[in-house]
């Protein structure tokens, strides 16, 4: 599992067009197509499949328990109204969509859009980000049943589950804020606010139960441990906005957008050890439970970088056409959603790296 990391005032300052582009969008230009396999390492030719999936795609979570990564789609960029919204079953095997469940619709008229995503697999049940609504929302992974909607998380970016604790954790950018739940009562537990912060991507150590997020707007690394006074503040790379943690839980990884960047930080010394260039747009970042093998995704430059974490060289440059949004590690593979459109109907779509095979 990866592991994620108030002023009034900087809630009024931070919730603007451009921090809901930052949480919607990546804040990165809507269109446009990018130049592929311009990073450094191998560009393969085997071991990469694509498929269509549907229109708004933004970030996946693989259930071991049902064997089925799911995906959060929402249509409408800020500041325009979302027009539809769906969370989506996908076959990890085939890529073929297995089912496509429909979110509830706000006293507006407008879908409770989904953006981040995480599993339960101990409860059965998936745990998403309603950026738009300021809210987290729970559903059923056997029906797709909308379960609870939880308000107050401002401006609410990601979520990521910690199994062994029973809790859920959610950054909730416009606040400055961590907030966690109890994932079998839903009820608020804990709540750690870090003045002027803006948390983005969250990633957790379930050996320790310590939650680490990027600070988006102060190109560091939050570090919550249970049972500690106040947060651990670590330096990263500039404008992080996704992060992951090595499978033994003493490195981070932050993948820096304004760099275009993978920053490498022990969490021991509280240093950053390496700076590795991956590609314009740097955006998403995880890590192969066995091998460590670190992929991260470049949205400018349309690739992923795959790099090995003991010499912190990109192996291997994957084009994914343009403008890929997230990425998920199962195993020893790699699955990268795009927000291209370039589907024949307009859908967006999913690439699957097999991590061995594109570095071999």
């Amino acid at each position: 599992m990866s592991s994620r990391p108030s002023s009034r005032a900087l809630s009024l300052r931070t919730v603007t067009a451009v921090a809901l582009a930052l949480a919607v969008t990546g804040a990165l230009p809507a269109g446009g197509a990018a130049a592929a396999g311009t990073g450094a390492g191998t560009v393969p030719t085997t071991g990469v499949e694509a498929a269509p999936l549907v229109a708004g795609l933004y970030q996946s979570a693989y259930s071991e328990r049902n064997d089925a990564l799911w995906a959060t789609a929402a249509v409408g960029m800020p500041p325009a109204p979302v027009t539809g919204s769906q969370l989506v079953k996908v076959d990890p095997d085939t890529l073929e969509v297995e089912a496509a469940y429909p979110v509830p619709v706000t006293e507006s008229g407008t879908p409770e859009a989904v953006y981040g995503i995480d599993v339960d697999d101990e409860h059965n049940t998936l745990w998403v980000t309603s950026t738009r609504n300021d809210s987290v929302a729970v559903y059923s992974q056997r029906d797709g049943r909308h379960l609870a909607t939880l308000t107050g998380a401002q401006h609410s970016r990601e979520v990521v589950v910690d199994e062994r604790r029973d809790l859920v954790w959610v950054s909730a950018y416009g606040s400055g804020e961590l907030v966690a739940y109890d994932s079998g009562s839903f009820e608020e537990v804990r709540r750690v606010t870090v003045e002027g912060s803006g948390p983005t991507g969250l990633a957790v150590n379930e050996r320790t139960g310590a939650v680490y997020a990027a600070d988006y707007l102060n190109s560091r690394i939050i570090e919550v441990r249970p049972g500690a006074g106040s947060p651990r503040l670590l330096p990263a790379g500039s404008g992080p906005l996704g992060i992951a943690l090595s499978p033994d839980g003493r490195t981070a990884y932050t993948a820096d957008q304004t760099t275009g960047t993978l920053t490498v930080v022990s969490l021991r010394s509280g240093t950053v050890t390496a700076t590795v260039p991956t590609g314009a747009g740097a955006k998403s970042v995880d890590v192969a439970p066995r091998t460590g093998r670190v992929v991260v995704v470049n949205r400018l430059a349309g690739d992923v970088s795959v790099v090995d974490p003991r010499t912190t060289e990109v192996v291997a440059t994957v084009p994914t056409g343009p403008l890929p949004n997230h990425v998920r590690v199962t195993g020893g593979t790699a699955f990268v959603l795009d927000k291209s459109a370039a589907g024949a109907t307009g859908e967006d779509r999913v690439t699957r790296v097999r991590l061995r095979a594109v570095t071999s």
